[in-house]
């Protein structure tokens, strides 16, 4: 199949998820179960979500010189991903995220940045030939934000589609979301970027315009077990997604936008590309953990068989 280039660029982390059943409250200590590590990311699992989905994928990223730095680094050649524009950074560690996991599948997170801080400007002027031949860019906002905004005005110079998944949520200057062709934050990161609260189809329509205003043609909410809102140039309206029974909704999110970015890039159209990135997420959320939970092509696929 004929499919257009896509360059991924942000974090990557190794997460240590624990299940408990009830978050803690201050001081207070709570037995989990079910400890393990695995590899995450936004960034990361945007990426693999996007190579097991069939992209034709280049990912810019860091590691630290460590040992889980280069497992995950090859991890990701076995995940079908170009992984030349990541470099193992002396003197850091690889990025940490800390997350619990409670009995309805919700879950909190701490994050220490380590090599994802070496994301910089000067660092993506070595791999910035992949942007420039890319067809699309997709971001995140783990990584330094000039950096962010430094690949998104290259991008931009070299007609390459700019994606940012504006999470995790934090406001952002009217430069960078003017060069942004689709953005996709969930109802916590569309308040923030628009002030506006999203607690229904009109709250979503609103926020989505406030967006379109600052210059994004293509405007994606998620609303979880809503399905997502979607407003191309001030039409929106919802696409509901698939019920399935969630064990986690870690990397819920990133699934959905890597394989959205996949499907796009194969030329489908938006509402078809949105229905196969729902059926990828859904497919995350009936299995724990972050990469270990993202599906590959065929199982995609078969569900959207399945549902007919």
């Amino acid at each position: 199949m004929e499919t257009g280039k896509l360059v991924v660029l942000g974090s990557i982390n190794a997460d240590h998820i624990l299940n408990i059943e009830q978050f803690p409250h201050p001081g207070e200590t709570v037995i989990g179960k079910h400890y393990n590590v695995a590899f995450g990311g936004k960034g990361a699992n945007q990426a693999v979500a996007a190579g097991r989905s069939g992209a034709e994928i280049a990912f810019i990223a860091c590691v630290g010189a460590d040992d889980i730095g280069e497992r995950i680094r090859q991890q990701l050649v076995a995940d079908r991903i170009d992984t030349q524009p990541i470099e193992a950074v002396a003197g850091h560690t690889t990025g940490v995220a800390l997350i619990f996991v409670n009995a309805e599948g919700e879950n909190v997170i701490g994050i220490d940045a380590g090599a994802n801080a070496a994301l910089t400007p000067d660092y993506l002027k070595r791999y910035q030939q992949q942007v420039i031949e890319a067809d699309a860019l997709l971001m995140q906002l783990e990584s330094p934000l000039e950096t962010v905004i430094a690949a998104a005005e290259l991008a931009k110079q070299h007609h390459t589609q700019v994606i940012l998944n504006p999470a995790p949520a934090r406001e952002l200057p009217d430069e960078l979301l003017a060069m942004i062709d689709i953005i996709t934050p969930n109802e916590t990161e569309a308040q923030r970027l628009t002030g506006i609260a999203v607690n229904n189809d009109s709250d979503a329509a609103r926020a989505a315009n406030a967006l379109h205003d600052k210059g994004i043609e293509r405007v994606i909410i998620t609303l979880g077990s809503r399905g997502v809102w979607l407003s191309e140039n001030r039409n929106g309206k919802c696409v509901p997604g698939f019920k399935v029974k969630a064990v986690d909704t870690i990397a819920a999110g990133d699934t959905f936008n890597g394989a959205l970015v996949t499907a796009l890039l194969e030329g489908k159209a938006m509402d078809d590309a949105v229905r196969f990135a729902h059926a990828a997420a859904a497919i995350a959320v009936t299995r724990p953990g972050a990469q270990p939970s993202v599906p590959w092509r065929e199982e995609i696929d078969a569900f959207l068989l399945q549902q007919g």
